[in-house]
């Protein structure tokens, strides 16, 4: 394809922003034979979806194209960099698939026996090997491990944490080791004070959280990816629990107070990103739906907007860039002011090509 030329405004800054792509590629010199694909609107970097599962559907047992066909409806949305949190089926394949989103994986879940969904990750006998099973994943992923924090223990009827303090701090030591850093689901509270002071770098869902743990947060710089949309599922998931009333309860209590919580930490200052929870009950291609709910938590529309984008820096990858790969989306309004444009994009360009 002969090289493009994008000019519009970057509504981050509200400056004029021009530059143009070839072979999939974003830059800044000026590209004389260059045609025109866009002069005029609202330019934003591909958003990002950081807590997202293509190798997860209803159901289990996701092959490769089905995976595939889920990137496609994040793609669709908007989505165009992944940080997929565990999946039991190896995504890695879609990777030369210029039409999906760039990826980041944390291999599969880490779990303890029937302590999380069954078949969904590795599934540990012995809690003390966790640490040699977080080098295992930190292989097979980019960069990032998940583990399962906490999960209803059957035998108490409640949430209840899989790990002690010392095998989650040698499983921190373990992802950082292999080059990795290393995240945990964590719906309630009990859970949440070994896996900060383990100096984890984020906390998924963090419903459970205390003021004295978002200081903990801050003071450890630790980033959390609240997932409203999958909080939002809270009283559903404790409807189908009747077995374990006191569970219940607490899922309750977790929804009631959750997005007060939220509000708490990013009032406070921790790193908040923006994440679906996309796979198993959560539909892909909703990232417009968790930014626009960031906004119920205090976020203004660019901020909530940039908690999606700025995950990049986060992440360690570059948005529109010099040598970045062309994953950007056009918009007919400025998407400050109003984030429904979003979900109207005049064009999707998934490395270099427009699929909208």
């Amino acid at each position: 394809m002969s090289a493009q030329r994008f000019r519009g405004v970057d509504p981050f800054t509200g400056d004029a922003l021009e530059f143009w792509v070839s072979d999939g590629t974003i830059t800044f010199e000026p590209i004389t034979d260059a045609e025109t694909a866009v002069d005029g609107g609202w330019i934003v970097p591909g958003l990002v979806d950081a807590h997202n599962h293509v190798g997860i559907a209803p159901g289990l047992g996701v092959t490769i194209d089905q995976a595939r066909g889920l990137a496609y409806q994040d793609v669709k949305a908007g989505t165009l960099l992944i940080r997929e949190v565990g999946s039991p089926v190896d995504t890695h394949p879609l990777d030369d698939d210029p039409r999906c989103p760039q990826f980041l994986r944390s291999g599969k879940h880490i779990a303890r026996p029937k302590r999380y969904l069954r078949d969904y990750g590795v599934e540990l006998d012995d809690p003390d090997s966790l640490a040699a099973e977080v080098a295992v994943q930190a292989k097979a992923g980019d960069g990032w491990v998940k583990l399962v924090g906490d999960w209803i223990d059957r035998s108490v009827g409640d949430l209840r944490p899989l790990w002690t303090r010392d095998q989650l701090a040698a499983a921190v030591v373990a992802a950082h080791d292999n080059g990795a850093r290393i995240t945990a689901h964590v719906f309630g509270a009990d859970a949440l004070p070994d896996i900060i002071g383990a100096g984890f770098d984020s906390v998924e869902h963090g419903t459970g959280l205390s003021d004295d743990l978002i200081d903990e947060m801050i003071r450890r710089d630790i980033a959390l990816v609240p997932t409203l949309i999958q909080l939002d599922t809270f009283p559903e998931i404790a409807a189908g629990a009747d077995k374990y009333p006191t569970y219940q309860a607490n899922m309750r209590a977790l929804h009631a107070r959750g997005r007060d919580t939220i509000a708490k930490a990013r009032e406070a200052g921790v790193r908040i990103y923006a994440g679906t929870d996309a796979g198993g009950t959560i539909r892909h291609g909703r990232i417009v739906d968790e930014i626009e709910s960031l906004t119920g938590v205090g976020f203004s529309a660019v901020d909530a907007l940039a908690a999606s984008t700025s995950a990049r820096d986060w992440l360690g990858v570059a948005g529109i860039a010099e040598g970045a790969r062309a994953d950007f989306l056009v918009l007919d309004a400025d998407p400050a002011a109003d984030l429904s444009t979003l979900r109207r994009p005049v064009h999707i360009v998934c490395s270099g090509e427009k699929v909208v």
